[in-house]
């Protein structure tokens, strides 16, 4: 279920500002949307797996917070996170 390094490195290199940028807002928020979307889907198969659902609001919590950080600081990256990602708002 976690993310294979072929995954994260395609994100990285998608998301990334700059060469060697591992660590910008829109790289976590895209690693936490993958990972999100991953623990949807084991939880549709799965609906008594608490721990996973913990795990998936804790997730959602953390990209929240960093999508709230990006709209504050600088809208344009955020308006087009939010549209390369298909999230809502």
């Amino acid at each position: 279920m976690p993310l294979t390094k072929d995954e994260k490195k395609k994100l990285i290199d998608e998301f990334s500002q700059a060469k060697g940028d591992t660590g910008s807002p829109e790289i976590q928020v895209a690693l936490l949307t993958n990972s999100v979307e991953k623990l949807k889907a084991h939880l549709s198969q799965n609906k008594q797996d608490q721990p996973a659902k913990r795990g998936l609001l804790d997730k959602i919590s953390k990209r929240r917070r960093l999508l709230r950080y990006l709209a504050t600081h600088n809208k344009e990256r955020y308006q087009e996170l939010i549209k390369k990602l298909g999230l809502k708002k």
